[in-house]
Order: C-alpha cells, then structure tokens, then sequence
C-alpha cells in the first residue's frame, strides 16, 4: 500500500466515523446521512428538503459539530437583504453608530460551514450573493475580496409552506451538489423513540454531545481532490453516465413513459455539465466509501437522483408539477437505460 493508498483508508474510517456519529442524533436517516456524507467529501453544498419538524435543521447543525473549523448560520426572511449577509449596523457601547462583518464573511478563511435556514423564505437577491459565495468561494466586502477557501453551505426549506416564499431558481439549484429529501423515520421503533426517548426532544444538547470537530477541516479540500484522482472510472461506465445524460434532455427517446403526460414535450433542458460532473464526483466517493478503487454503475445509481433532479428544467407548462414528477421521470431514465 503506497502513501496515498494508506492515507484514502485512514480517512475512509474517519468518514464512517462521522456518520456513525452523527446517526446517533438522527435515527432512521442512515440513507441521507450517508448522501450529506458523500457531498461533504465531494466539496458539495448541499440542500436538504422536507416537511416541518422532520430533523432537517437537527442534521445539518450534528455535521457542522462533527466537521468542525468555523460555523456561522442565518435566518431565511422575507426581509432579509443581501447586505445582512456581509455587516451589519447597531449602536456600539460608546453610543455611536458601528458596523461588524456579517455572518458570511466574520471568520474570513476559517469559515467552514454556513448554514442557511428557511432558504426559501429569503428573497432573490439574497440567493444572488450567495451564488458567488457558492461557486467562487470568495465575495467582496470592505473594500477587498474575502477568500473562503473552506466553505460548505448547508441549506434546508420546507415543502409544505408556501406563503412568504420565493422559488429557488434554476441558476441558484444547480449551484447544490444534491438536493436531498429527508422524511420522517417509517419505522415504529423509530418513531416511538423520537417520541419518547427524552434525548431526542432537547436538540441543542443532543448535538452538543456529539464529539466535535472529528477531522481537520482544513485536510477535506486535499482530501476530496485525492479521491477524485484515485478512483478510476472505465470506459463503459464513461459510456453509461453520458446515456444518462442525454437522456435527461430526451427522455422519451430511451423509452420513458410517464402515463398523465406526453414526455417528448416534458423538457425544456436537461442536467447541465456541471450537473453530471457533479455526479461522476459524487459516484466517485460513493466507491471510496464502500472501499472500492473504481466507480460501479450502482454509485452513479445511488446518487443520481439527489445529484439530478433538482436541476432538470420542463417546460413551463409543467414546472409547477416538478415535484411530482422528478421522481417517476428519473426512475425511468434510470430503467430505460442499460447499464454495463
């Protein structure tokens, strides 16, 4: 075993040990904690989505704890504006007026998590700034560029409100690696403990005994990029990811079916690049997590929809269904095209 080789297993069971730990906070989610587990060794943001009191806001803050390095967070708002993100404004001790960075910018290089809560609540312009925080890891403020080499955003919105809330647009969706629905647990064990296991009803005290700060945050960039290079993809599966995509555009080509609708109609774009290579990036250390040195067509399975989904345009007719009809039309793709 050569250098590299010992370091991807030494860091392989910090990563099971991350979601060992973290699976005690939030019973039942084994599946998303391993696909937040995923995007965080990826380098992708994430957006959780779900409905009320299910434990979305429960399972970022428990990753944030066990990452580590610099955590800052803020309130999705119908009045929030994209200046609050970067100073804000009070009246120091002396009776003046003074301004402090904001939550975005406070820990400069540090910052390694920013959790946006209720994101949809927030208004577009917001969603605009932090787009470049997002893609660029870096924004401008006083006078100089702030680079925040470290940064993971972390965003979480409801499904069942609607009122005081601005769609995510497309350009804002496909900047997330995964877009990941999170529900309550289906089994009665499980949701007999959430309701009566008096651990899981004080939620600041069930994270704060999870051990923080496992890793060295500061290692995750080297090390995503490491499994990036050190997992291998063949010729076929190369083959296999791009049917794939093409049939995100052309659905109805490969055979997909969906029965209250006509498919060949449905799409006004499919996965972009980014998208797909955000897939291949996921798949990747969906492999180096299962202990494997080469991507297998059930990884690109296992991450597909969250990686996908969330970015395939229809046309106008049909976007206010997408939630309905995200999950049938990927289901075909994924059957209506053979894997190797």
């Amino acid at each position: 075993m050569n250098g590299d080789d010992a370091l991807l297993a030494d860091w392989r069971q910090r990563a099971l040990a991350l979601e060992s730990e973290v699976a005690k906070a939030m019973i039942g989610q084994a599946r998303v904690i391993r696909l937040v587990n995923i995007a965080v060794f990826a380098r992708g943001h994430v957006l959780l989505q779900g409905d009320v009191g299910v434990g979305k806001t429960t399972l970022l803050r428990a990753f944030a704890q066990v990452l580590g390095g610099a955590f800052a967070r803020t309130e999705g708002t119908i009045d929030l504006m994209p200046n609050d993100l970067v100073y804000y404004t009070h009246i120091g001790r002396d009776g003046r007026p003074a301004v402090d960075p904001g939550p975005l910018i406070r820990h400069g290089e540090e910052l390694a998590i920013f959790f946006f809560n209720e994101i949809n609540r927030a208004r577009p312009q917001v969603h605009s700034l932090l787009l470049r925080a997002m893609a660029e890891r870096s924004i401008s403020a006083f006078n100089r560029e702030v680079r925040l080499p470290h940064l993971q955003v972390f965003a979480d919105r409801n499904r069942v409100e609607r009122e005081e809330t601005f769609e995510i647009s497309s350009a804002a969706r496909d900047r997330f690696m995964m877009e990941i629905t999170i529900d309550a647990p289906s089994t009665a064990e499980d949701r007999r403990a959430l309701m009566f296991d008096p651990r899981f009803h004080d939620t600041d005290r069930l994270v704060g005994d999870l051990p923080p700060a496992m890793v060295d945050h500061q290692a995750l960039n080297e090390i995503g990029a490491l499994v990036q290079r050190s997992i291998s993809a063949s010729q076929a599966l190369s083959d296999y990811a791009l049917a794939l995509w093409q049939a995100t555009a052309a659905p109805a080509d490969y055979g997909v079916r969906l029965s209250d609708l006509d498919v060949s109609k449905l799409m006004l774009a499919g996965a972009s690049p980014r998208g797909m290579s955000m897939v291949l990036r996921a798949a990747r250390v969906c492999a180096w997590l299962q202990d494997r040195e080469y991507v297998t067509p059930e990884d690109v399975q296992a991450v597909f929809f969250e990686s996908v989904a969330h970015r395939l345009c229809y046309q106008p007719v049909y976007e206010m269904r997408r939630h309905e009809i995200a999950g049938p039309l990927v289901a075909g793709i994924l059957h209506g095209v053979a894997a190797p």
